[in-house]
């Protein structure tokens, strides 16, 4: 089988972060595959070990993207394709990033694409289904269960809670969702492995792509932290005052009655 898993350099949700110009300063901010995208390499390894086959991990960025390449490999990925984009783009959207590994993939012998269901970072959801579109090959969402069954993929996906099983012939992408299963932590072995694997970089010119050709469809207009949480008052006294004090900070304070 060829596999393939689009993965995305995304920094850590659960380490401090600094907001600067609009943008989250790479300098204070620790770097990690995105969440959703380590469910993605997994299930591919998983059927690679199943069924044979080969498994590519590609993602666009700059050099420091190699580090989390590495990882994936690490995991038991065997290739690894780092489109750098450094030079070429300021900026990007879903659409510049669909746009460019469409053109990866048109003359790829593809079986299935795996992703992840959403980047932690901008959460829109858009790439997979947006690649598929480019490519004209079926998008199965938010996966939670992946057979495949000679040229068929068996599939169970998540919505708003429920299970919905769906049967589509390869190639295919899919986006995984938490609990598709548990990704692997990178050994010792895999590491040492990791390190001998080939790693290729391409760049737009590569691809023949114009600049123009990939510009983004939307803008980012401002970068935000969420308010700090301010802290719980607790009420004191009779429970009539207190419903008075209560109805008072809300017409007041809170300003929502």
């Amino acid at each position: 089988m060829n596999l393939f898993v689009i993965m995305k350099r995304t920094f850590d949700t659960e380490e401090k972060i600094v907001i600067e110009k609009g943008r989250v300063a790479d300098e204070s901010a620790e770097f990690i595959i995105n969440p959703y995208d380590e469910y993605a390499v997994e299930e591919a390894v998983q059927l690679k070990e199943q069924h044979g086959g080969e498994v590519t991990v590609v993602t666009i960025g700059d050099e420091e993207a190699e580090k989390e390449l590495r990882t994936a490999l690490a995991m038991g990925a065997d290739k690894a394709v780092l489109m750098n984009t450094e030079e070429d783009l300021d900026d990007g959207d879903a659409y510049t990033t669909a746009k460019i590994l469409a053109e990866f993939f048109k003359d790829k012998e593809v079986d299935l694409i795996l992703a992840g269901n959403v980047a932690i970072d901008e959460g829109s959801g858009q790439v997979g289904p947006r690649l598929a579109a480019f490519l004209d090959i079926p998008a199965i969402t938010t996966i939670t269960n992946l057979e495949i069954d000679g040229t068929q993929a068996l599939i169970e996906r998540d919505v708003e809670g429920d299970i919905e099983k769906v049967e589509a012939a390869l190639p295919v992408l899919v986006t995984a969702q938490q609990g598709l299963n548990e990704p692997r932590y990178p050994s010792l072995p895999g590491i040492m492995k990791a390190k001998k694997k080939p790693l290729d970089e391409l760049e737009l010119d590569d691809l023949d792509l114009e600049e123009e050709e990939v510009e983004a469809k939307t803008k980012t207009v401002d970068v935000f932290l969420p308010p700090e949480k301010q802290v719980g008052r607790v009420l004191e006294g009779e429970l009539g005052a207190q419903v008075n004090e209560l109805v008072s900070l809300l017409q007041k304070e809170a300003k929502v009655i």
